[in-house]
């Protein structure tokens, strides 16, 4: 009599198709990233499950806004972890200035992001994309600021940070 079935091989080639952040299940708590300015983004942000300390402004601007309120507390976080004072959400290029943190949440058009990318470049302010992944073409312009950019990038998959400081150009996709 002949064992069928699947056998180790075909068990096996199933690990091919798994998405993407299940691949990256290595990179959970900060392993793998060597760069000590993420690394400690990711232990004092994005692991943290309340908020560092009392403001809440940012908080309540992206919760009003439809942001979750998980990813509303991380930027949050963020923000007093970076030491920013000020925020702009979902704003013209023109009036991008004047702010450390400019946030584009889905109500931004796609076509626009390339612009609030060289306006936060050229400022030294940090850009954040709310679900870059959310449709195709936003998903390829913000892949297209990630690869033009010369500084800092981390990609969680819900939203995109983009850092103009003075590290080197490193990106993260955690």
């Amino acid at each position: 009599m002949k064992i069928t079935g699947r056998n180790i091989k075909r068990r096996l080639y199933g690990l091919r198709t798994l998405p993407s952040n299940i691949k990256r299940v290595r990179y959970f708590r900060g392993h793998g990233v060597h760069s000590p300015f993420v690394y400690a983004i990711v232990r004092e942000v994005f692991m943290r499950s309340k908020f560092i300390d009392d403001k809440r402004s940012l908080y309540d601007a992206l919760t009003a806004a439809g942001v979750a309120k998980r990813r509303a507390m991380q930027l949050q976080n963020l923000m007093v972890h970076c030491k920013y004072s000020t925020f702009k959400i979902d704003c013209p290029v023109e009036q991008v200035a004047g702010c450390d943190m400019v946030i584009a949440t889905i109500n931004s058009p796609a076509e626009a992001l390339q612009q609030m990318a060289e306006k936060a470049h050229s400022e030294h302010l940090t850009l954040c994309v709310i679900s870059p992944t959310l449709d195709q073409q936003r998903d390829r312009a913000c892949r297209a600021i990630v690869d033009a950019h010369t500084c800092t990038s981390v990609d969680n998959r819900g939203y995109l940070l983009i850092f103009n400081n003075h590290l080197p150009k490193q990106k993260f996709r955690l």
